[in-house]
């Protein structure tokens, strides 16, 4: 657990990095939530509001779903010594190690994307030593240490066996990092957690995912998208009444170092952190639609990963290039308003 000052810094953090926030606009989202709790989990700020029951129902249901998102984040996470996770790297280029079937899925979600992309997505960059977390220590790679950290970074690796959830990585060395797939399973866990235990209409928002579900004839949430190019502003607005919001971008972690920017996504072909694409917004009607396009997108760069985005009716996409510009699916194009206080969404007018 934190300490207080720990969890306020992280909390301050989280928020300043989010790249999709809930917004308070009584005119079109109804009054407040009748309950509301925030808590640092997964490295960032996850907000809960519920609403459409009784106090002490809402009261049960916050508990149940946090209770269902620590258990899966302390599973999956690659900063708690001995769990599910460690026990795969310790036992990398020995033998196959058992997981529980939660951590399985994520990890054939990966899997599956990392296939039909050829590498774009890579849950073994856990072994690329970029120390994002530690900005005021932070060193930068150097080139010897990216290249021989790049040998242990190869999803073909990574051996996963359904029959016996089991996960085998083929080379000592090798670590995992489940972040680009693990933290939309684990909230839509929580807001399931929460359903069951009677709350009609929830949203979670952790850093920048956001998935909302809100009883027939309920409330139409508004989700407010950052701008990459200014973090503390708001580039649009979508009203989304069920779904999910998944929010990528090179400003949510990462250091300035004379005066370049280096952020936390990055590319498994290079060890560097992504360029030519600043932030990607997706919307899907489900986890499964949207879950690690956006990292995928940003490693592809502006012209392959606005064609991979294109590629799905069952997900609608926003693209921000280095340069500024914007490439949106028309649908969800069509849906975006401008932020607070603008006449239009920069770059769609």
């Amino acid at each position: 657990m934190h300490a207080p000052d720990t969890t306020r810094r992280a909390l301050l953090g989280a928020l300043a990095g989010a790249s999709a926030v809930w917004l308070t606009a009584p005119a079109l989202a109804g009054p407040p939530p009748a309950l509301r709790d925030r808590r640092v989990l997964m490295g960032t700020v996850v907000d809960l509001p519920l609403d459409g029951a009784a106090a002490p129902v809402l009261a049960g249901a916050r508990d149940a779903a946090w209770a269902e998102m620590e258990r899966l984040a302390a599973m999956m996470s690659r900063y708690v010594p001995g769990n599910a996770l460690d026990r795969v790297q310790r036992a990398a280029g020995r033998e196959p190690v058992a997981v529980p079937r939660e951590m399985l899925r994520v990890m054939q979600a990966g899997q599956a994307l990392a296939k039909s992309t050829q590498g774009a997505f890579d849950i073994t960059v856990g072994a690329l030593g970029w120390q994002f977390d530690e900005t005021q220590n932070f060193k930068l790679p150097t080139p010897r240490q990216i290249e021989s950290e790049l040998r242990f970074v190869n999803y073909r690796d990574l051996v996963l066996n359904h029959c016996e959830c089991s996960a085998w990585l083929k080379q000592a060395g090798m670590k995992l990092d489940l972040g680009g797939v693990a933290k939309l399973p684990i909230l839509a866990a929580g807001l399931a957690a929460a359903a069951k235990a009677g709350a009609p209409t929830a949203m979670l928002n952790g850093g920048g995912d956001v998935l909302v579900r809100s009883a027939p004839g309920g409330r139409e949430w508004r989700i407010g998208i950052r701008d990459p190019f200014a973090p503390d502003q708001l580039l649009a607005v979508l009203p989304l009444r069920d779904g999910v919001i998944a929010s990528s971008g090179d400003y949510e972690r990462g250091v300035t170092v004379n005066g370049r920017r280096w952020h936390h996504v990055l590319d498994p072909s290079t060890g560097y952190p992504t360029t030519g694409v600043r932030g990607v917004t997706l919307v899907g009607d489900s986890v499964d639609a949207v879950n690690g396009l956006g990292t995928t997108a940003m490693v592809m760069g502006p012209r392959r990963g606005a064609e991979l985005l294109a590629g799905s009716p069952g997900r609608q996409a926003l693209l921000v290039r280095q340069d500024g510009g914007l490439w949106a699916s028309p649908s969800l194009a069509a849906r975006l308003q401008p932020p607070p206080g603008a006449r239009a969404v920069r770059g769609l007018a």
